[in-house]
C-alpha cells in the first residue's frame, strides 16, 4: 500500500501535544491524591481546578488564581484524566477565560 501525507493542509491540524508549551483543562470536582482531597496551600479552595500540563510538571491554579505544582500528578495522569484537544488558544490567559476562570 502506498504511503500518503496526511490528508489535512498543515494551516488547519492542531499541533501535537509534544507540540504544545502546554495543555490546560477543567477539573471542576474534588482532586483526590492518596486518599485525600487536595487544598489549595493559600486558600484552602478544593474544587474547580485548572490543571495544566507541561514540560515543567503539572500545575494546579486554585479559582482564586494560586497556582503551585502537583508533584503526585505527571502527564501520564493528564492524559488518562484529559479528554481530547479541543482548541488551541495563543495565550495562557485566553485558555483561561475560555475555561471559566
Amino acid at each position: 500500500m502506498p504511503v500518503v501525507d496526511d490528508f489535512l493542509p498543515a494551516d488547519l491540524r492542531l499541533p501535537t501535544r509534544e507540540e504544545l508549551a502546554g495543555i490546560l483543562m477543567a477539573h471542576d470536582s474534588p482532586l483526590v491524591l492518596d486518599g485525600e482531597v487536595r487544598a489549595c496551600s493559600d486558600c484552602g479552595s478544593y474544587r474547580k481546578w485548572i490543571v495544566a500540563s507541561t514540560k515543567d510538571g503539572v500545575w494546579l491554579r486554585c479559582p482564586a488564581g494560586h497556582e503551585q505544582v502537583e508533584p503526585r500528578l505527571n502527564a501520564a495522569w493528564f492524559n488518562r484524566t484529559s479528554g481530547p484537544l479541543t482548541g488551541q488558544h495563543t495565550t495562557y490567559d485566553e485558555c483561561l477565560r475560555f475555561l471559566g476562570h
